[in-house]
C-alpha cells in the first residue's frame, strides 16, 4: 500500500455516515468525522450496532462539525476503546456535547449516571482547536502529520481539514483535505469558505453535484411575503427546522425583518382606512418549541466572535438577533401543549420554530395534527425533505388535486393548511460552488475522491471535474462502497 492511504467507513451510500480514515503508515492513522448513517442509508438498528472497523493505530478523532452524521458514532467508537484526542475547532467545542448529550438519552439511556459519565469521558478527550493554526496529531519513526483547521461556513464551528503528512527524506510533503460538509455562500452569519492553497488528494462532499441552487438573495423577500399573509390571516406559520445551524438562521432573519418593520411603521403616519395598519409585527410572537434548539441558540449567541463582520455589527448596533423581545422559547412538554392548543382555539398569528425539520418525529407533529385542517395556516419547509418522511408527503400530497390527506400516529388528517417551501436555505455548495472549491485551488490535486452523496449526484460531479480538469493528470474517483 502506498502512503498516505484512505479507508472509508461511511458516507460513501449516500448523504450521512461521514467517516473516513487517513492511513499514515501500516500502523498509524487519523479519523476524519466518525457519523452516524441516516434515513435510507441506516441499516435497522444502526444507532447501537458496534464500530465495524479496527481503532488500533488512530492517534486522533477530527471532527469536522457537530451534525450527527458527522460525530453520531463517538458511543461506537468510545464502546470500542478509543481514547484517544478528539479535535475539533473552538466553536464546536462548546457545541458538540450539547449535540451528543441529546442523541445519547434519545438513542442510548436517558439515565443520569450513563449520561454524566459519558459526556465527561467526551470532555476529558476533547482538544480544542483555533482555526487557521497547524497543530501536530501525529509522530512516529519520522512520519509526521500536522492539521490545520479552516473555516466551512456550513454551521457555526464547521471547517474543513488540511492534513500535511511528512515523511524522511521526502519533499514536498503530502497534503491531504478533507471537505467536510462546505456551506453555501450568503449564510447571514457565518464567514465564507475559502478554497485550501493546496491539496494533493482532496476528499470532497458532493450533496448537490448534480444541481444548482435558486437564487438566495430574495429568499428573506420571501419570507417576508408569508409572514405578511399569516397575519392577514390570522393564521399560524409552522417552520420544521433541525435545531442545529438552520434555526439560528431563520430567527437571525426573522430579528431583521422584525426590525425593519418597526422603523417602517415609526417612519409612517397611517390614515385609519390603511389595510397595512391591521398588520401589527411588533406583536406577532415567534414561538421557537425545542429544548436543545435553545440551548444550541444560547451558544451560538455567546459565540458571537466567530460570527461574520455584518452580524457582529448589528450586536454592536444594541440588537439581538438571537434573542430578540418577540422571542417566545417554550421548554415543558406541558408548556408545549398549552401553545398548541392555544393557537389552534384563537386566531393569533405566529410563527412556529419546531423539530424536526422532515416532521419524522418532535414536537412539530403536534402543530400539524392541530393545524393542517385549517386554511387559515402555513407549513413552510425551508430544508431538504428526504424521501419517505412525513414531510416529503406533505409536500408531495399538497400537489395533488382536491385535499390531500397524511397519517400522523396511526390517524389520517386532511392537509387543508397552506403548503411553501422556501428556496435559498440550503446549508451546502451546489455543484458549481463544489467545482469552484475543487478548481480554484493553485495547482489541481492529484486525485479527487467523491463522498457524502447520492451516486447521482457524485457521478454528474465527477463529469464537470473531469471536465475542468481535463489537461491534467487529475484522478477523479466516485466512493460507492463502504470499506
Amino acid at each position: 500500500m502506498e502512503f498516505p492511504a484512505l479507508s472509508h467507513h461511511g458516507g460513501t451510500r449516500g448523504v450521512t455516515g461521514s467517516c473516513h480514515q487517513l492511513h499514515l503508515d501500516a500502523t498509524t492513522s487519523l479519523l476524519i468525522d466518525c457519523g452516524l448513517e441516516q434515513g435510507a442509508d441506516a441499516a435497522p438498528g444502526s444507532e447501537f450496532a458496534p464500530i465495524g472497523f479496527d481503532i488500533a493505530g488512530i492517534k486522533a478523532l477530527i471532527i469536522t462539525h457537530v451534525h450527527l452524521d458527522h460525530v453520531g458514532r463517538i458511543p461506537a467508537l468510545l464502546a470500542a476503546g478509543y481514547r484517544g484526542p478528539i479535535l475539533c475547532s473552538e466553536p464546536s467545542a462548546k457545541l458538540l456535547p450539547l449535540v451528543l448529550e441529546d442523541a445519547y438519552k434519545l438513542g442510548i439511556s436517558a439515565d443520569p449516571i450513563q449520561v454524566d459519565r459519558y459526556l465527561a469521558l467526551v470532555q476529558r478527550l476533547m482538544v480544542a482547536i483555533p482555526f487557521e493554526q497547524w497543530h501536530l496529531v501525529a509522530e512516529q519513526e519520522g512520519v509526521a502529520c500536522s492539521i490545520r483547521l479552516q473555516r466551512a461556513g456550513h454551521l457555526l464551528g464547521s471547517a474543513y481539514v488540511e492534513c500535511d503528512v511528512r515523511y524522511p527524506g521526502v519533499e514536498p510533503s503530502s497534503r491531504v483535505v478533507f471537505s467536510g460538509d462546505l456551506g453555501a455562500p450568503g449564510n447571514p452569519l457565518l464567514r465564507a469558505v475559502k478554497p485550501p492553497e493546496r491539496a494533493d488528494i482532496l476528499i470532497l462532499e458532493s450533496t448537490y453535484g448534480d444541481r444548482l441552487h435558486p437564487d438566495r438573495s430574495d429568499r428573506q423577500q420571501r419570507l417576508e411575503a408569508v409572514i405578511d399573509r399569516a397575519l392577514a390571516d390570522s393564521g399560524t406559520i409552522l417552520i420544521p427546522a433541525f435545531s442545529l445551524g438552520r434555526t439560528q438562521e431563520l430567527l437571525y432573519e426573522i430579528e431583521d425583518i422584525l426590525h425593519r418593520k418597526s422603523l417602517q411603521a415609526e417612519q409612517r403616519q397611517e390614515p385609519a382606512d390603511d389595510p397595512l395598519a391591521a398588520l401589527d409585527w411588533s406583536r406577532l410572537p415567534v414561538i421557537l418549541d425545542s429544548p436543545l434548539a435553545q440551548r444550541i441558540t444560547r451558544a451560538y449567541a455567546e459565540l458571537h466572535e466567530y460570527w461574520n463582520c455584518e452580524a457582529r455589527q448589528r450586536l454592536g448596533e444594541g440588537r439581538d438577533p438571537l434573542g430578540f423581545g418577540q422571542l417566545v422559547c417554550v421548554d415543558t412538554h406541558a408548556k408545549h401543549q398549552q401553545v398548541v392548543n392555544y393557537l389552534k382555539s384563537t386566531g393569533r398569528p405566529a410563527i412556529v420554530i419546531a423539530g424536526n425539520g422532515m416532521c419524522s418525529g418532535g414536537r412539530i407533529v403536534n402543530y400539524l395534527k392541530a393545524m393542517l385542517g385549517d386554511s387559515r395556516h402555513e407549513v413552510v419547509f425551508v430544508g431538504y425533505q428526504a424521501k419517505g418522511t412525513l414531510g416529503a408527503v406533505i409536500q408531495a400530497g399538497k400537489r395533488s388535486e382536491g385535499f390531500a390527506q397524511v397519517d400522523l400516529d396511526g390517524e389520517m388528517y386532511e392537509v387543508r393548511a397552506k403548503i411553501m417551501t422556501l428556496g435559498g436555505y440550503s446549508a451546502h455548495l451546489d455543484q458549481s460552488g463544489l467545482l469552484a472549491f475543487a478548481s480554484e485551488i493553485s495547482k489541481p490535486p492529484g486525485r479527487v475522491a467523491l463522498v457524502h452523496g447520492e451516486q447521482r449526484a457524485k457521478k454528474a460531479l465527477r463529469s464537470v471535474l473531469q471536465q475542468r480538469y481535463l489537461q491534467m493528470k487529475v484522478a477523479v474517483e466516485v466512493k460507492i462502497a463502504t470499506a
